[in-house]
């Protein structure tokens, strides 16, 4: 049967941001495979046609919340790399953020997980590997900046790369599978404050706090 055809000016308001949330919500709770677009557009409360309209079908708007979701990592990789500071703030800043944006995107990430590390339901393919090389490439490259700025002690970048990554899987993680003892934005910034404390070659300088997250910590870098 020939798709109905909907105009521009037809697609009721807030329909594409709807059809989003409400796939994303049945792909998590009844699987990529099970969900079908008479259910998605039923739960958006929006026809059909809207949903060609926006994304041709359901391998179109899988991919683009995939998409949105790697839009967004990519600024704040670009952010990363433009910002100023010593090596220990902007890995700060970096793992706040990024946990920010899991929070915001945490449907997408739960899907991403799903279909990553579980049977693979016949979903389109995307790259998610690109993240974690992007990710762990992006950490690497601050602390090695650490390093050579002597922030950091001489030891491996790649083991303390992974340490860090570790803190950042761990509290996701828990954040996505057991939500009630989540340790949160502060419990991570916690974490990286004892990490800290065992990468820098100085003491870190006392922190001020700020709504609970760590606003100052920062590693002395040696004087030559």
């Amino acid at each position: 049967m020939d798709q109905i055809v909907l105009k521009k000016d037809e697609s009721p308001p807030g329909a594409r941001q709807r059809l989003l949330d409400a796939a994303a919500e049945m792909f998590n709770s009844k699987g990529y495979a099970a969900t079908t677009v008479r259910e998605i557009v039923k739960a958006a409360g929006v026809t059909k046609p809207v949903l060609y309209y926006y994304f041709h079908n359901k391998e179109g708007i899988f991919l683009e919340l995939m998409r949105e979701t790697y839009v967004k990592f990519n600024t704040l990789l670009d952010s990363v790399y433009s910002e100023k500071g010593s090596a220990s703030e902007k890995l700060r800043r970096f793992i706040d953020r990024a946990f920010s944006l899991f929070l915001e995107e945490i449907k997408a990430v739960r899907l991403m997980y799903s279909i990553y590390y579980g049977p693979h339901q016949g979903a389109p393919f995307f790259e998610f590997e690109i993240y974690h090389q992007k990710f762990q490439g992006a950490i690497r490259g601050l602390v090695e900046e650490g390093v050579r700025r002597k922030e950091f002690r001489d030891e491996n970048p790649e083991d303390m790369t992974w340490v860090i990554i570790g803190a950042f899987s761990v509290v996701t993680e828990v954040e996505l599978g057991h939500p009630e003892v989540s340790v949160g934005r502060e419990g991570l910034a916690r974490l990286l404050n004892l990490i800290f404390q065992g990468i820098c070659i100085d003491d870190l300088v006392k922190s001020t706090q700020k709504d609970g997250f760590v606003k100052s910590s920062r590693c002395k870098a040696r004087k030559n």
